[in-house]
């Protein structure tokens, strides 16, 4: 299980039906924080739980970090067992269909070394295959609460990437849109522009038009033409706040290109230090 983390609707499913999961509903909006768990109360996959980007996938916001710092991992630990997730059982998490969100759940898990996978095309893909949906709150089985030890190779963070602006062993990507990306707009955050030397691959870019992840090899192909000679343990993934940057990296796992890390504060935090440089443009 550890392996596969990418389902489809027909896999997780099975995966229910054998009691081997635990679902994860992890819609939310950034402008109305409420409306994610409104929609999933509204109607859910059944037996799903739902994890709040903001309460459950992120600790309080202090003046030197971005809009989502990590949980730690007693906080993080507390939140697994009150959804009833044990280490033997496969997480699956999915969305609204983009996978931005869930996508953060799952690096986290894999983080933190549990085994995780994402819904394929998220909840449109589960209505699409004509599976049922169920509304209300489910009330899970509290499991008791085991002992999660973070990988801190998986990230950098503001110092290291500081110290590796335009090196060769680090190659920084950012998820947000191109027009984040350029410097045009910013609807989320105080300034505008990208992290110098960074390579702008908005996260939709990883999905068909069905919101489905596009082929692995078609994936591979495309990061490998973006990054040339570099190499792709040295990428860095960033976006605003560390949330859609899992989504490439996710992508990337996907392709076969292991090894890649996120830098978790990522722009919101960047731009905390007036000192940092900032790029408009590109």
């Amino acid at each position: 299980m550890a392996e596969n983390i990418l389902v489809s609707a027909a896999e997780l499913d099975a995966l229910i039906g054998d009691g081997r999961c635990v679902v994860v509903d992890c819609r939310f909006d950034f402008e109305e924080a409420d409306a994610g768990r409104e929609d999933w109360r509204a109607g859910h996959i059944p037996g799903a739980v739902y994890a709040d980007l903001n309460k459950d996938l992120s600790s309080p916001i202090a003046p030197d970090t971005g809009r989502h710092p990590l949980p730690d991992r007693i906080r993080f630990a507390a939140y697994l067992a009150s959804i009833g997730w044990s280490p033997a059982k496969l997480l699956v998490a999915y969305d609204e269909g983009p996978l931005a969100i869930a996508s953060r759940l799952w690096w986290m898990m894999r983080y933190f070394g549990q085994p995780a996978a994402l819904l394929d095309g998220g909840l449109p893909a589960w209505r699409v295959s004509g599976r049922s949906l169920e509304s209300g709150d489910p009330v899970p089985k509290a499991t008791e609460s085991c002992e999660l030890q973070p990988d801190e190779s998986m990230t950098v963070d503001s110092d290291t990437v500081f110290r590796h602006l335009h090196s060769d062993d680090m190659t920084l990507l950012d998820a947000r849109s191109s027009e984040r990306f350029r410097g045009e707009m910013e609807t989320l955050d105080t300034r505008a522009g990208h992290i110098p030397g960074s390579l702008s691959r908005p996260y939709g870019a990883n999905l068909e038009m069905g919101r489905r992840f596009k082929d692995p090899a078609v994936l591979r192909t495309e990061f490998t033409g973006m990054l040339g000679d570099r190499d792709p343990r040295g990428v860095v993934h960033t976006c605003g706040s560390g949330v859609t940057a899992c989504h490439n990296l996710f992508a990337m796992e996907l392709a076969g290109l292991k090894g890649t890390r996120l830098y978790p504060g990522s722009w919101s935090e960047w731009i905390r230090n007036p000192e940092r440089p900032i790029e408009t443009g590109g």
